[in-house]
């Protein structure tokens, strides 16, 4: 690294802090009070097989501690990251960090805090390779703990835990984390019981260490029976928000109280759990379940100090549940409104007709794309494609303002797509309170001869895909005008084509096509490359996986997809060609 990099980041002499390194021919890097690398020298780097450019300005402990598999090791598990947050000295052997080659190497460290500022503090990590040092207490190589937790382990896994369960607002993956946080740390067996929407509790998960990996359990999951309210056992108890408990196989000795106290009784049995600690998750304003941890492979009974920690975490979790299951509710009802705002695709001899909605994927809010598809009184069918500027509810009601003054226009005034926009531009200047909107507006119809014409035009969204039957794939650019809602009233105009036999046109709005940190130029072309071996596929199938190989992962945008395919030529009609853009 050279002296400005290191000079720029640190707050102590970097010529210091890597002549001391070198004196002591030992790989060390040097961390900010938020954890993160400012300064290594070159043994670290030529040890861990990163630049100094990889290293400097990453949070040391996710981009280099693992655990024997490879795995983020939890911060509660790491004893260099606890002595790093109570500011003290302290030595740890047989720890392993990851390369960047991806390998993993065991060393030994020693932390010791420093300051790296005028008032900030930080820590230097000197590591090496070491023959183990069996003596250590810190988590086995399996991640069982070969000693109690102390305080401060406490006190860092209810930390570990609050960060790990705030940062999903998914269900499931905060039971799996929820479950990965105490397994096999004061564990060996996790058991989650969760009430349903129904006021039934049902078994969701059990699951087993097994050789260094969570097993399910499925044979032991599924509804359990009603809670009653005398029932005096652990289970029902907690259920009913009452504290921690610890149990065992003795507690279900005798006659069974309830049908709950029965299936526990099976658990005990079926598992070999000789003592178990089972607690509420509790959420903001009612009970969502219960948390059993089980110890049938380890010894030792669950005691009172232990109980009281499972209590802080199930707490923690109850919330984090809580946020997420408010979150799944309301993105439901988003998805759902969004739904019933589009229409059902009407039915058109010889044309096939199919659409696709897709909501935001990391957003509870529902947006302003759309479809549409009417049959129109002079004959032809009317397909639209649009989106309204926004993702929240004002552009989810302004798309449906859109929408409904689009087919007024269109079935009252019957004129061509171009002269249906323009009364549209200026409506939605006078009418409503939208800012800006995109549109695709079409004309698809058959002539006496057999063959279908599509004419349209285009207002600022992007450029319908024809795709012939053979494969051959273009977009169709003519017809093209600027975007609605800008007050400039620009005379549009038309495009229409011929339709080759069996061609499919694809509408589509933007958050197909558009990738962060990529031209929209880039996700055209994968666009037009993706439909060329589909277009022999049933037009549900098109669809369907056009969406899986077009769509970016990180594409935070609503999608709406109209797609139509026309039937083949007539046995003795003319070959179909297309038209000049008018």
């Amino acid at each position: 690294m050279s002296s400005s990099g290191a000079e720029r980041h640190s707050g102590q002499s970097p010529e210091l802090i890597r002549e001391t390194g070198a004196v002591l021919d030992v790989a060390m890097y040097v961390v900010d009070a938020h954890g993160l690398i400012i300064d290594v020298n070159s043994q670290a780097e030529k040890l861990l097989a990163r630049s100094a450019e990889e290293l400097v300005g990453q949070d040391a402990h996710d981009l280099l501690r693992r655990n024997s598999r490879g795995e983020t090791m939890p911060r509660a598990q790491c004893l260099l990251m606890q002595a790093f947050l109570s500011n003290r000295t302290a030595h740890g052997t047989q720890d392993w960090f990851e390369r960047g080659d991806g390998s993993l190497l065991e060393l030994a460290w020693t932390v010791t805090p420093c300051r790296v500022g005028e008032e900030a503090r930080g820590a230097v990590v000197l590591f090496h390779k070491e023959q183990p040092d069996t003596s250590t207490s810190a988590p086995g190589r399996d991640g069982r703990p070969t000693a109690p937790l102390t305080e401060l382990d406490r006190l860092a896994l209810l930390a570990e835990t609050t960060t790990t369960l705030t940062s999903t607002l998914d269900v499931d993956d905060a039971l799996d984390r929820l479950v990965r946080l105490v397994v096999p740390l004061l564990a060996d067996w996790a058991v989650i019981d969760l009430f349903t929407g129904g006021g039934d509790v049902r078994r969701t998960a059990v699951l087993h260490y097994e050789e260094g990996a969570l097993v399910r359990k499925e044979g032991l999951e599924g509804p359990m029976p009603p809670v009653p309210e005398e029932s005096s056992m652990p289970l029902c108890r907690a259920l009913r928000g009452g504290s921690a408990t610890v149990a065992g196989p003795r507690t279900y000795h005798g006659p069974p109280d309830s049908g709950v106290a029965v299936v526990q009784r099976e658990l005990f049995e079926a598992t070999g759990i000789h003592s178990a600690a089972i607690a509420p998750i509790r959420g903001p304003r009612e009970v969502l379940g219960a948390l059993t941890l089980g110890r049938a492979d380890r010894a030792g009974h669950f005691d009172a100090g232990e109980l009281s920690l499972l209590e802080d975490i199930t707490r923690r979790a109850g919330l984090a549940l809580s946020n997420a299951h408010l979150y799944q509710q309301q993105r439901r009802v988003s998805e759902t409104m969004q739904r019933h705002l589009l229409p059902q695709l009407p039915s058109v001899t010889g044309v096939q007709m199919a659409a696709r909605y897709l909501a935001a994927p990391n957003a509870s809010q529902v947006g302003g794309d759309w479809y549409d598809a009417f049959v129109l009184p002079d004959g032809p069918t009317a397909l639209v494609i649009g989106d309204v500027v926004g993702h929240d509810l004002d552009a989810a009601a302004g798309m449906a303002q859109v929408r409904n003054m689009l087919r007024a226009l269109a079935w009252s005034h019957q004129e061509r797509p171009a002269a249906i926009v323009e009364r549209l531009d200026r409506a939605l200047l006078h009418l409503t309170d939208i800012s800006m909107a995109t549109v695709v507006f079409a004309h698809v119809e058959g002539t006496d001869d057999g063959q279908w014409l599509l004419r349209w035009t285009n207002a600022g969204h992007p450029p319908p895909l024809l795709v012939a039957s053979d494969g051959e794939a273009r977009f169709l650019e003519y017809g093209h005008g600027i975007l609605l809602g800008t007050g400039m009233a620009p005379e549009r105009s038309d495009a229409v084509i011929t339709l080759p036999p069996r061609s499919t046109v694809v509408f589509y709005t933007d958050g197909l096509v558009e990738s962060p940190g990529e031209s929209i130029d880039v996700g055209l072309a994968k666009l037009r490359r993706s439909a060329v071996p589909l277009a022999q596929r049933p037009l549900s199938s098109f669809c369907d996986r056009l969406l899986d190989r077009v769509r970016s992962d990180d594409n935070g945008d609503d999608v709406a997809l109209l797609a139509f395919r026309v039937p083949a030529a007539p046995e003795h009609g003319p070959e179909a060609a297309p038209a000049p853009a008018t």
